[in-house]
Order: C-alpha cells, then sequence, then structure tokens
C-alpha cells in the first residue's frame, strides 16, 4: 500500500506506528481464539477434561465475542474506538492470566469467555480509526492490511506455540501473551490519538436497535448469514481445536509435529484469503467463487470421512483446506453489498455475529459428537468420533449452501454491464 504521494514521511511514519499497534492487538485476538488446536490434549490431560468440556472451552471465546457485538458497535459510535479499545483489552489481559492459573475446566473456560469479551473490538475499533484518520479510498486497502497483519497471531497459535508449550508449558506461554498485551496496550495509549470531536449520536438506543431489525428483513440476508455461520465455523472446528486432537490420537503425531501441520494449514489459509480476494473481480460475482470454494470445503472433509488417510496424506490434507476455506473476503463483500448505506455498519455487525456465533456452534457441538463415540482402551478419542465430526461440517456446510445458490448476487460489475 502506497501512502508516499499523499503523506510526508513523518506523518508516513506515523501512520505505520499506528497500523502496527492496531495490527498487534487484533493479532492477539486471532491467536487466542485459535490457541486451543495445539495444546487441546495437554489441556485434557492435565485436567481431565471430556470432548464435550474442550469443544465448550474453546467456543466460549466465541459466544462471548458475538453476543456483544452490536452493544460494542454501538458504544464505539457514543464514546470513541480508542477508549472502548483500552476498557476491553483489560478484560483481555484478565482472561488470559486467569486461563494461565486456572486449576479446573470451570475457570478455564469462564476465561475464554473473558477473552472473548475484551477481544469484542479488537477487529472494529481499528477500523473506526482508519476511516477517521485517513481518506476513504484508503479504508479497503487497511482493512485486508489489518486482516493480514493480524493473522500473524493464527500462525502464532501453531507451531510457536507448540514449541513455547514444550519448553516453558503451556501457562507460562500465556502469562506471557497477556503480558506482550499490557505492552500493546501502553503502546496505544501512547500512539493513538484521543477520542475528540465525537459527535453526539443521531440515534437513541431503541432507533439503533430498530435499525438492526431492519437489516434483518434485508433482502437475502438469511442466505448469505447462514454462509457465515458455518464458513468460519469450519475452520476453527478443525484448525483452532480438532485437528491437532485429530492428528495426536489417529495418527500418533506429538505437539512439534502437529504445531507444524496445523502451520501449514493456518499458512495456506493466510494465502489462501489473498487469492480469493480478487475472484470476485475474475468472476464478474461473488456467489461464484464461494460457491466454488464451499463445495471443495465440503468435499475435502468428507474425504476425512471416507478415506483413511496416512500422515502423509495428512499433511497434504491440511494446506489443501485452507486454501479452499479462505473464500471469506468474498462473502464478506457479498455480505455488505446487500446494505444500504445507513445499515451497513449494522449489517456487518450481524454477519460477523454469524461468524463468531457459528464458531461457538460448531465447536461446542462437534466436542459433544466426539464423546458420543468414546474413548479407546488406550485412553484416546476414537476415529469414529472424529469422523462424525468431519461428517458434521460437511453436512452443515451444504445445508448452507442450499440456502445460499438462491441469494441475490448484486456484484458491482452486472449493474457496470448494463450501463
Amino acid at each position: 500500500m502506497n501512502f508516499a504521494p499523499k503523506l510526508g514521511t513523518a506523518r508516513l511514519e506515523s501512520a505505520l506506528v499506528l497500523i502496527a499497534v492496531l495490527a498487534a492487538l487484533y493479532a492477539v485476538s486471532q491467536f487466542l481464539r485459535n490457541s486451543i488446536g495445539v495444546i487441546a490434549n495437554d489441556l485434557a490431560r492435565e485436567l481431565h477434561l471430556t470432548a464435550t468440556q474442550t469443544g465448550l472451552l474453546s467456543s466460549a471465546f466465541f459466544f462471548a465475542f458475538a453476543a456483544v457485538q452490536i452493544p460494542i458497535g454501538i458504544l464505539i459510535d457514543r464514546y470513541g474506538p480508542k477508549r472502548v479499545m483500552l476498557t476491553t483489552a483489560v478484560l483481555t489481559v484478565s482472561g488470559t492470566v486467569l486461563f494461565a492459573l486456572a486449576p479446573s475446566a470451570s475457570l478455564l473456560i469462564a476465561a475464554r469467555a473473558l477473552m472473548g469479551l475484551g477481544c469484542s473490538t479488537f477487529f472494529m475499533a481499528p477500523l473506526v480509526i482508519y476511516a477517521r484518520r485517513f481518506p476513504p479510498q484508503r479504508f479497503a486497502g487497511l482493512t485486508s492490511l489489518q486482516m493480514g497483519l493480524a493473522n500473524m497471531g493464527t500462525l502464532a497459535a501453531t507451531a510457536p506455540l507448540a514449541a513455547s508449550a514444550a519448553v516453558f508449558g503451556w501457562r507460562s506461554s500465556f502469562l506471557a501473551v497477556a503480558a506482550l498485551t499490557v505492552v500493546i496496550w501502553l503502546a496505544i495509549v501512547w500512539i493513538v490519538s484521543k477520542d475528540s470531536h465525537v459527535e453526539r449520536p443521531k440515534e437513541t438506543w431503541g432507533e439503533a436497535f430498530r435499525g438492526v431489525a431492519a437489516a434483518l428483513k434485508v433482502p437475502s440476508f438469511w442466505p448469505v448469514f447462514f454462509m457465515h455461520l458455518t464458513t468460519y465455523g469450519c475452520f476453527a472446528s478443525v484448525i483452532g481445536l480438532w485437528g491437532g486432537p485429530w492428528l495426536s490420537d489417529v495418527h500418533g503425531a506429538d505437539l512439534a509435529m502437529r504445531g507444524n501441520i496445523l502451520l501449514l494449514g493456518a499458512t495456506a489459509q493466510i494465502c489462501g484469503m489473498l487469492l480469493w480476494g480478487a475472484m470476485d473481480r475474475f468472476w464478474g460475482s461473488y456467489k461464484k467463487p464461494v460457491l466454488i470454494g464451499s463445495t471443495a470445503t465440503v468435499l475435502l472433509l468428507l474425504v476425512l470421512v471416507l478415506a483413511p488417510l496416512d500422515r502423509t496424506s495428512a499433511t497434504v490434507w491440511f494446506p489443501l483446506f485452507g486454501l479452499c476455506v479462505a473464500y471469506t473476503p468474498i462473502l464478506t463483500s457479498h455480505g455488505k453489498s446487500l446494505f444500504p448505506a445507513g445499515l451497513t455498519g449494522r449489517g456487518i455487525t450481524l454477519m460477523n455475529i454469524g461468524t463468531m456465533g457459528g464458531a461457538f456452534l460448531s465447536q461446542s457441538v462437534t466436542g459433544m459428537l466426539i464423546d458420543l463415540m468414546g474413548r479407546s482402551d488406550q485412553g484416546l478419542y476414537r476415529p469414529e468420533g472424529y469422523r462424525l465430526v468431519f461428517a458434521a461440517l460437511a453436512g452443515w456446510l451444504l445445508l448452507s449452501l442450499a440456502f445460499y445458490v438462491r441469494a441475490i448476487d448484486p456484484h458491482p460489475s452486472r449493474y457496470a454491464s448494463k450501463a
């Protein structure tokens, strides 16, 4: 992204530092939400967790995150992004410390919920800051940059976390993340401008929530919402939760190996987001690339259900899955395109509730499915339990596709061709 023609050297440096700090905070959120997959077996062994408890443990983050999205958006408009973001970051640090010290499953789950509440502003608040500080034509590029840089947190939750947990233990690793978050918090206090000249909201709380009701009635809202509900849930359930235990229980992978394999999947997902991001312009459609990517994702999940893979094939499977499931930028653009200007913010928030709420549902339910199949004589989760999980994820995504094919496709190229 080229800022130089519009910004002087000093202002450019200031802008880059601002972006780096805000992206670093969002990277903490990405790390925390995906951090259970690598250490799930260690948590289960140390604290005697069932698969249901492990699923609830991971999904509690997403439930809390999704539950507060609408009020968080209103609070950011009312009190300013910096103030709200710094306040919730305190909850993130508290939740991370509690997680590192928790002696029981119930406290671990409470800590994950506290993390989700804390991280609930780490994407939206920076976007508001960018919108207020930079010209409108920079916004799309800044959004991509924020997401791309923050995905370093997703990568850190794979092999780097595995290596740290092996050397220092998972508890010390999370205490280090809490300390890093405090450092980022202090940097934001120092670097990000004060919330000044925040206009008095034009809407009351009642009017704001009535706008949410209006957004729910927008044509094709529900078909696109259901795709949001199941797409990220597939990624979060495989890469962020059950992929690691599956590699361990079915293929005998140790901590380092499953961290490395999950790293391949997470890296492929980041690369895939960049590749899929231009596909709507290539096809002149939002729906076509989403249909292609989601169908490929369903087929890959069915491979794990129907074909017993060896460890080498599994190593290849994860990056293929990461590439195929990374069509979320186009799905997000499709969702945004449905709403008129006055409902865009609330519409995006509702789609984000679908994304995070779907991750909560998929992770919590799949834990129950694994427990349904029980453990082997060696104390490992049975392969049949994992196959049931992959079949359920494929089925949910396929059901969403049945709704999605009926959605309208208001891609700009369609109107340009008619002009």
